[in-house]
């Protein structure tokens, strides 16, 4: 419990180190705008109070201080995607259609980070393995990775692997609609890196997600995704973040969320929260009065 001029904040037990989470640039970015928040008159966050509610209230004590505003306008994705007709659909739209209703896990990492090829290969024989159908986003034009300079390309997949998963996993190598994929009926979970727009989105579609962090927010979105929302779980520990992820560990973590009660009752949760985010969103709802108060503010 975290309290703040009767402020009481619920944290969890263990919150990530911060230790190789930011680049230096980005730490000397981050302290050069400093300076500027003395001309702000409020902060608004793309986040809710139906999921940060704890969080957000935290941040209005600080800023009370200052007499500065704190707004929750999030989420700023669609809530829902319309379906396109088949002239403008994606291929991986197409293949979904076939699956059964929470089916599939969509496995993406996002743009800016690499695996060396050994991970590569482990991810690949665990989502084999898991006998589970699947959607796994390689994109081959992503080079290195942003935190270490490298100028490597994407190792290929094992030999035969998209031969022997034909007809239960799918690799899209392009860019892929990922909030389509996400609001399908098939999807029944997403392992992510755990970046705040891919929280974001697999929240507001009702999408469990198995947590992956790399860096940056995104092992404290994964403390929490599994430990405060309780809808998801964790493929690999922030403390072991140097460690190799095996492949039984990504095909138990996919056996988790796709196969068993554990993970039925991570996407009754999840989609009972995207429930309450749309009711925010709408007319009296705790995201509408949010906003309207933002236009109250800048109008007055």
């Amino acid at each position: 419990m975290f309290s703040l001029e009767g402020f009481h904040v619920k944290v969890p037990q263990v919150i990530p180190s911060l230790e190789g989470c930011f680049t230096t640039q980005f730490l000397d970015f981050l302290i050069a705008q400093s300076e500027f928040l003395k001309f702000n008159d409020g902060n608004i966050y793309n986040t809710s109070r139906v999921i940060e509610g704890d969080y957000i209230k935290l941040m209005e004590g600080i800023s009370a201080s200052s007499g500065k505003k704190v707004w929750a306008l999030g989420p700023f994705n669609p809530l829902a995607i319309e379906k396109k007709g088949s002239k403008g659909t994606h291929p991986c739209i197409e293949w979904l259609d076939k699956q059964e209703p929470n089916s599939v896990v969509y496995v993406s990492f996002g743009t800016t980070t690499t695996f060396t090829v050994e991970q590569i290969h482990e991810i690949a024989t665990g989502l084999e393995q898991s006998k589970k159908k699947f959607i796994w986003v390689v994109r081959d034009a992503d080079k290195g990775d942003i935190f270490d300079g490298s100028e490597t390309k994407r190792h290929e997949l094992p030999k035969g692997f998209e031969e022997r998963v034909e007809g239960m996993g799918l690799v899209v190598r392009d860019w892929a609609p990922q909030l389509e994929i996400l609001s399908h009926s098939s999807i029944g979970g997403f392992m992510s890196h755990c970046g705040w727009n891919s929280c974001l989105e697999s929240l507001t579609m009702g999408v469990p997600i198995a947590a992956w962090p790399m860096h940056s927010d995104q092992p404290r979105n994964t403390v929490l995704v599994t430990e405060v929302l309780k809808v998801g779980l964790v493929v690999k520990d922030w403390a072991q973040r140097n460690a190799l992820v095996s492949a039984s560990i990504v095909e138990n973590a996919v056996r988790r969320l796709m196969g068993t009660k554990e993970g039925d009752e991570m996407r009754e949760r999840a989609m009972s929260l995207k429930n309450a985010i749309h009711r925010s969103m709408g007319e009296g709802g705790v995201s509408r009065k949010e906003r309207d108060s933002f236009i109250d503010h800048i109008f007055r």
